[in-house]
């Protein structure tokens, strides 16, 4: 590491920190750009850049119940050297990509703020540079944790952050985009020196073990860059943010004394909406207790009615190991599975786990039906979508109809859960597009949408390697006494200390994603979290395994039926035709669609099999090649005083030479055969590409 304190220039005071992580240096720099927030990092790593602002309201909503904290990574088109797409010619609303990163971000930051600081923050991580080998998903986390570091915002961090990759048993630390490219395992960790907070990944069926190490693996690999944000906070932090915590020891008590019993009662109700109506009415009682005394606001006195709530769960969990609704702490919810339950759709499932439910419906589409995305890599096409929506009748409540964070994170979570099971588009040229419709919640929709989209996409015919089923877990912890909650409910998320979200088969991991509320979880607790999680997954296997155990043999009927043909590169220009005519004259008749690449490789989709079969042949005729010796029957195209040119292949013709019209002398060739006339002949030889044939041979 290295201080920079002057750069040449008296108008600044630059602070500067580097170190090596994995072969790459990561640099952060503060004191030059944006001196008027109240934190500001330059991270670099490779010509990949990231400035990283934070400001914070210094005054706070005395209305305020959450902490208003937001989140917004940009990705800026000019840091590739690319112009934005489109007609405005510049970025607009955030990308599906940069939401997600922002979540990335939010997740390992924001548990680490006191309950008792509500001061509206903003975070703008922005990429200016990218070189598209160093991602800036990693370094964006690092350099905002570097700026809340610097800020003297009540921040309880740094945090750092890695990637972790897997090729041929061995782990890779931040590997580039090329590495990646061969890896089992894409894994984004981020944590404090003594904890993991967040964990994002897709893998290819691996143990629980392997997922394990790679965790530490990838703690072990940032705390060094942890400890370099600190050093770079003690030269240059700035003062720290004095926080008002109001005494509400009196209101505790009270309300202790009040409600307690009332609040058991309520969580003894397994059934969620009238345990909910329950509790709203000790809460309406609870705030008119306090409504004539001007010390104490309604949010005082729900935060402590909230406290209390958690404290009577959570005690009934650690000490008696009673649940909610009454489960053992390793048992999952009664489990419903239906299939083949919309009679248009392509494929489609009913997935119930207790007061969870989602309808989820896979279209299979064509390559036209890809999504085309750009990006500062340049522009892909995806073949798998996969759209969640959670409309607020789920909960029983009115609200906001939309596609926020939250959406785009679950769905985004349930695709990567089940993207390693989808057969290769050579296998299976179609296209994926699965929608999960959430109509009831308590607990973990997003893995409901995992199982509901394995059954979808089997029912559609889809041959995908194997059923995937996912599972929530949560986790209880005081002191050294701990619980680990097998698919957990709405509750036990809110007033437990861990969201641990496993996906994958009978034999392995395809998704693990794990959110921590505390910074006590130690490595033997989510060894615990993963090996309870295996027997719940397999357990749901089993269930969705009653209702369909593997993807049926075809496609449904009201499917596009579709092949693909691969033709010799030679013929692609006869396929398509000059200006393009004979493909419509193919789509014309047989009423497919049909798309040749680059590779000689033809697509055809078509709404039913007799249209495809017709397309097929068509195209079979155009690039069929014509063999020696074997007979033939044509058209007779043109007459020439030498000959007559016959159509004899598909678009083929080749030449009969007035000596081998018949067995005979032939004066004219018009004494044998007109235009239109059908003939048998046959290939005698070729001369520089063209066909030589025989009508007299065809005759013999």
């Amino acid at each position: 590491m290295k201080r920079t304190k002057r750069n040449g220039n008296e108008m600044f005071k630059v602070y500067k920190k580097e170190i090596e992580v994995a072969g790459k240096k990561i640099s952060l720099e503060t004191g030059k750009v944006a001196r008027q927030a109240d934190g500001a990092i330059i991270a670099s790593c490779g010509e990949t850049v990231i400035l990283a602002t934070v400001v914070g309201a210094k005054k706070v909503n005395p209305d305020m119940d959450y902490f208003p904290l937001s989140v917004n990574y940009q990705e800026k088109y000019y840091a590739g050297g690319k112009i934005p797409g489109g007609y405005f010619k510049r970025e607009a609303r955030p990308t599906e990509s940069e939401t997600l990163i922002s979540r990335l971000i939010d997740r390992p930051i924001r548990p680490l703020f006191p309950d008792e600081f509500k001061n509206e923050v903003q975070l703008l991580p922005t990429v200016i540079s990218y070189d598209k080998e160093n991602q800036p998903d990693v370094l964006a986390i690092i350099a905002s944790s570097a700026a809340l570091a610097i800020s003297g915002m009540p921040f309880m961090g740094p945090v750092g952050a890695s990637r972790v990759g897997f090729v041929d048993g061995k782990y890779i630390l931040n590997p580039s985009k090329a590495e990646l490219e061969n890896s089992s395992l894409d894994l984004v960790v981020a944590g404090t020196k003594d904890a993991v907070l967040m964990v994002e990944s897709e893998a290819n069926g691996l143990t629980e073990e392997e997922m394990l190490n790679a965790v530490k693996f990838g703690h072990e690999g940032f705390v060094p860059v942890i400890e370099m944000i600190e050093e770079l906070a003690k030269e240059c932090r700035k003062p720290e943010w004095t926080v008002d915590k109001k005494d509400l020891s009196e209101v505790k008590k009270k309300l202790e004394a009040t409600f307690t019993d009332d609040l058991k009662k309520a969580f003894a109700t397994k059934d969620k909406q009238d345990r909910s109506n329950q509790i709203s009415e000790i809460t309406d009682k609870a705030k008119k207790l306090y409504e004539e005394d001007e010390n104490y606001t309604d949010l005082d006195v729900n935060s402590q009615l909230k406290s209390l709530e958690k404290s009577i769960v959570r005690t009934d969990i650690l000490k008696n190991k009673n649940r909610i609704d009454g489960r053992g702490l390793s048992d999952v919810r009664a489990i419903s599975c239906e299939v083949g339950i919309l009679p248009r759709t392509h494929g489609s499932a009913l997935f119930t786990r207790g007061e969870t439910q989602a309808i989820v419906v896979a279209t299979l589409g064509t390559s036209d039906d890809e999504q085309r995305l750009e990006s500062l890599d340049g522009q892909h096409r995806e073949r798998f979508m996969l759209h969640y929506n959670f409309p607020p009748f789920s909960v029983g409540e009115t609200g906001r109809i939309g596609t926020g964070r939250r959406e785009i994170g679950h769905g985004k979570l349930a695709w990567r859960a089940i993207n390693s099971s989808l057969p290769s588009k050579e296998a299976f040229p179609y296209t994926f597009r699965i929608v999960s419709e959430i109509t009831e919640s308590n607990g973990s929709s997003s893995m409901a949408t995992v199982c509901g989209t394995s059954l979808a996409l089997m029912d559609a015919g889809v041959p995908i390697k194997e059923p995937v089923a996912g599972i929530a877990m949560g986790l209880i912890k005081e002191g050294d006494d701990f619980s680990v909650l097998s698919d957990i409910l709405g509750d036990e998320d809110h007033l437990g200390d861990m969201d641990f979200k496993v996906a994958g088969t009978k034999d392995g991991i395809t998704s693990l994603q794990m959110d921590i509320k505390i910074t006590g979880i130690t490595f033997e607790i989510m060894e615990q979290a993963l090996k309870q999680a295996k027997d719940g997954r397999v357990h749901i296997l089993g269930e969705m395994n009653k209702a369909l155990g593997e993807s049926r043999a075809d496609v449904g009927k009201h499917t596009p039926k579709m092949e693909q043909v691969t033709v010799d590169k030679k013929d692609i220009a006869a396929v398509i035709g000059k200006g393009g005519a004979t493909i419509r004259e193919i789509v014309e008749k047989s009423g497919a669609k049909v798309d040749v690449n680059d590779e000689g490789v033809v697509t055809v989709a078509a709404p039913d099999e007799e249209s495809r079969n017709i397309a097929l042949q068509m195209i079979k005729d155009i690039t069929a090649k014509a063999e020696l010796n074997k007979i033939y029957s044509g058209k007779v195209m043109k007459i020439m005083e030498f000959g007559a040119f016959v159509n004899f292949l598909g678009k083929q013709d080749g030449l009969v030479h007035i000596s081998e019209l018949a067995d005979k002398r032939v004066a004219k060739v018009t004494d044998v055969v007109k235009e239109g006339d059908e003939v048998k002949v046959k290939v005698i030889g070729f001369d520089r590409g063209k066909v030589k044939l025989s009508m007299k041979q065809a005759a013999e």
